[in-house]
């Protein structure tokens, strides 16, 4: 009599590799697209929100870029990089929401010479303030946030995603498709405004601004995985691993 051996299910951690968890989260495996989730969740945030200058908007816009992402998974070439890709959707869904709200197209081009009444009523929006933003010198980091806000939005995302995030110029370039000459020049014209603006008050330190907290982190991912489950995107748990083998 033949006896049927189990195979142990994979177990998805930071430490596995990229292409693995591409493999299988494009079959539908929730558990490693949560760690692709975890591991963009920041940037693609900061990215949304660059644009969408609300944070509600940015999760909203990046839950719909995320299931956007995963449907588009198995089409996905592994000699692109995962990071880029997943910008250029965030990108196209923010940019979308904008052309919705004002009901005519507003490229990435127009310029901003004040800020919006909501992003003033997103800087002081309850649900932000979490015990863990108090903790990062909060005065400071709504300083700084409120004057990269004020940047035109031909300069702002670019910034976000070089002074920020720290991506290379190309990467940004492939993101945003533009020249890596266009994003250079609108770098440095951001810093010289950012400059100008914030004159001597603070010491420019970026790695506060737009902090991606844990309860923010972990309200975007469980929210993509009930959606996609809802959709029926997902399978069931092991079915996946076995198709890879």
């Amino acid at each position: 009599m033949q006896t049927t051996q189990l195979r142990t299910p994979l177990i998805y951690s930071e430490a596995t590799p990229e292409k693995e968890l591409i493999a299988s989260a494009a079959l539908g495996n929730d558990e490693a697209f949560e760690i692709i989730m975890r591991r963009h969740n920041r940037l693609l945030f900061r990215t949304a929100r660059s644009i969408l200058n609300s944070d509600t908007e940015a999760e909203d816009a990046l839950q719909e870029a995320y299931l956007r992402a995963w449907q588009a998974l198995p089409n996905f070439r592994l000699e692109a990089k995962l990071s880029t890709w997943l910008v250029q959707i965030v990108v196209n869904e923010a940019l979308g929401r904008l052309r919705r709200k004002s009901a005519q197209i507003i490229p990435l081009d127009t310029t901003i010479n004040s800020p919006d009444p909501e992003v003033q009523a997103s800087l002081t929006d309850k649900s932000d303030q979490q015990p863990e933003r108090f903790a990062m010198r909060a005065q400071l980091r709504k300083i700084i946030e409120a004057h990269i806000e004020q940047l035109p939005d031909l300069y702002r995302t670019v910034f976000v995603l070089r002074a920020v995030e720290e991506l290379t110029t190309q990467e940004v370039a492939l993101a945003l498709k533009m020249p890596e000459a266009t994003v250079r020049i609108r770098y440095h014209r951001a810093r010289s405004l950012l400059r100008a603006s914030l004159a001597n008050d603070i010491d420019l330190t970026l790695d506060d601004a737009f902090s991606f907290d844990g309860a923010r982190c972990d309200r975007i991912v469980n929210a993509v995985l009930a959606r996609g489950k809802s959709l029926h995107f997902l399978r069931k748990r092991g079915a996946n691993d076995q198709e890879l083998t």
